[in-house]
């Protein structure tokens, strides 16, 4: 049976989500003692694959990048680093818990906010289930900042500004390339501010949540941290490209991303259908993680103007403050300006076919070289044999054809003086 979880709408910050929870189960992970007063059960799996990959394909850029050596901090309420599609050695480090207590790492959650967030950034494929992250081979560095969205009492449950504050700035230490902030609020708080100025002076390209605090299409709202200077700010659409109802419009948004039914992987094990901005955020910072992978000579405001660019169009036209620069699209975000075509080879070798006409034509040339030269040949000798019996008639004719005589011999020879002999290996 489907039952729904409230979304946080906070006037402090709040994790930005709405949760559709289907069916229940047994945890077979448990956090720390102590760490979590009421965790969600595990769920179970969902084969089927989702809207949202369908949409966006990002295995279409696997081919040149599938995220591997980007670190994406997701910035959240922890991530179940035992679910089986984040399981693998090495996906999920061990971060840090901001909430707890700072000695505990971050790999654990109570509420699977944080776990869906890990998840559509870099879950990897299973057998038999359609949902994967888009960049699969990154890394998640997980810091947790929040516990739950709502308290027992079922009362908004605030994020401390410090907190958020001190994990981001841990999240720049350890080596993070993008980070993930599905979270939101009206008031811009100094420490966070400044920590998120920090985080984009280290060339850290920072995606967060455009939020759902949004009742009507005419009012634009504040959002921080996604207002903040060099914040990538995301705005929801569900299946038929159109913005959530709930996702603020404000110049802040600069892209949009699926938000509205999205699935996503659960605390321990299975899956939930989500909405809210929190679940659009990782597309987009899976899709940076993407271009980080591929073009690592880019600064991170470079990355952000790529994915930009290269967004699908939406239906808000360019440059809207419902839907910023349209729907990420993770392939051509990768591929655009890159040459993709294989290395040529050297063509095989094919003789032209032989030219009839040119060859007979040359036959009939050297055939008519040949009866030329031997025409003029012939005609020289018939011109030497009359000159000879011109010559022979005139003189035979002088002589009245009487025979002529031979010059007499010398009666003595002259006998030919040989020189003097030269010694050519000298005197003996």
């Amino acid at each position: 049976m489907t039952r729904h979880r409230k979304a946080s709408v906070a006037t402090v910050l709040t994790v930005t989500s709405l949760q559709f929870v289907l069916g229940g189960g047994t945890a077979r992970a448990a956090p720390p003692a102590g760490a979590c007063a009421n965790a969600q059960p595990a769920h179970p799996e969902i084969a089927a694959q989702p809207w949202a990959q369908q949409t966006l394909a990002p295995e279409s850029a696997w081919r040149y990048t599938r995220g591997g050596g980007v670190v994406v901090a997701v910035v959240d309420s922890g991530v179940d680093a035992d679910h089986p599609q984040l399981r693998r050695p090495g996906k999920v480090l061990p971060g840090r818990d901001f909430v707890a207590n700072q000695d505990l790492p971050g790999s654990f959650d109570c509420d699977s906010h944080g776990t869906a967030v890990a998840s559509i950034v870099a879950a990897d494929a299973l057998p038999g289930v359609g949902f994967r992250g888009v960049a699969p081979d990154s890394t998640v560095l997980p810091v947790r900042v929040s516990d739950q969205d709502l308290t027992d009492q079922g009362q908004i449950q605030r994020i401390n500004p410090q907190t958020v504050a001190n994990g981001i700035v841990y999240a720049v230490g350890q080596g993070a390339r993008v980070l993930n902030l599905s979270m939101s609020g009206t008031a811009d708080f100094p420490p966070i501010r400044e920590a998120v100025a920090y985080a984009v002076a280290s060339d850290v390209v920072v995606v967060a949540a455009a939020g759902n605090a949004q009742q009507d299409a005419s009012a634009k709202l504040p959002s921080y941290p996604a207002a903040y200077p060099g914040v990538l700010g995301v705005g929801a659409v569900d299946i038929d490209g159109a913005r959530a109802s709930s996702s603020q419009i404000g110049p802040y948004v600069g892209l949009v991303a699926p938000g509205a039914k999205v699935l996503a992987a659960t605390r321990v094990d299975g899956h939930a259908y989500d909405d809210g901005t929190s679940f659009a955020t990782p597309f987009v910072a899976g899709t940076a993680a993407l271009v980080r992978a591929a073009w690592p000579n880019l600064s991170a405001p470079e990355v952000i103007r790529r994915l930009e660019a290269t967004a699908s169009p939406a239906r808000g036209g360019q440059s809207s403050d419902a839907y910023g620069a349209g729907l990420v699209n993770p392939y051509r975000a990768v591929t655009d300006g890159m040459n993709l075509a294989p290395a040529a080879g050297i063509p095989a070798y094919h003789p032209a076919p032989e030219d009839r006409a040119a060859v007979a034509h040359a036959e009939w040339v050297r055939g008519t070289t040949s009866t030329a030269t031997w025409l003029a040949f012939g005609g020289a000798g018939v011109l030497l044999v009359a000159v000879l019996i011109v010559v022979v008639v005139r003189r035979g004719g002088r002589r009245g054809w009487r025979a002529g005589r031979a010059a007499a011999l010398p009666a003595d020879p002259v006998a030919e003086e040989l020189p003097d002999q030269v010694s050519l290996l000298g005197q003996s």
